[in-house]
């Protein structure tokens, strides 16, 4: 009976509420997690055919930076653009992949003087860029997402 006693004593003592958990909101849940988002960054950069086999993010980058450089390079080439005098200039093109890995031109800074010199400069950077194919646009946590770009183009001549 000393025993019963105890027994009870102890689980009286110890009801139920002691062993509830606290409950989270979803709405808590998903504050909580937005916060540690980082929203400057992507998990998967956009990807060319050439570069969507690659599975690190610093690969994938170097691929996709590599990829647009080399074209837009072989577009300005294309074009034959020849000087006869010295060339030290950056155009700053800003740009965006959407969701659906299309590319769009948002902005382009050229010196006056450039696009004086090379009035057909700025449209074939602008077909350049919107004939490039991406194969997959940029990823934040298994869904796809927009991203903005900004690249310094240097415009530089050389002597031959």
């Amino acid at each position: 009976m000393k025993y019963f006693l105890i027994l009870s004593t102890l689980i009286i003592c110890t009801s139920c509420q002691f062993f509830e958990t606290e409950k989270i909101s979803s709405e808590t849940f998903y504050d909580e997690e937005v916060k540690t988002i980082n929203w400057k960054d992507v998990d998967r950069y956009p990807a060319f055919a050439a570069c969507d086999t690659l599975s690190t993010k610093p690969n994938q980058k170097h691929c996709f930076e590599e990829a647009l450089a080399a074209h837009l390079q072989q577009g300005i080439t294309a074009q034959g653009v020849t000087t006869i005098k010295e060339l030290n200039d950056t155009i700053m093109l800003s740009f965006s992949v959407s969701e659906k890995a299309q590319i769009s031109i948002l902005q382009m800074q050229m010196d006056s003087l450039l696009q004086k010199d090379f009035p057909h400069l700025q449209d074939s950077l602008h077909y350049s860029l919107e004939a490039l194919q991406l194969v997959a646009p940029a990823y934040k946590r298994g869904i796809p997402v927009k991203t903005q770009f900004m690249l310094p183009i240097i415009v530089k001549s050389v002597e031959e």
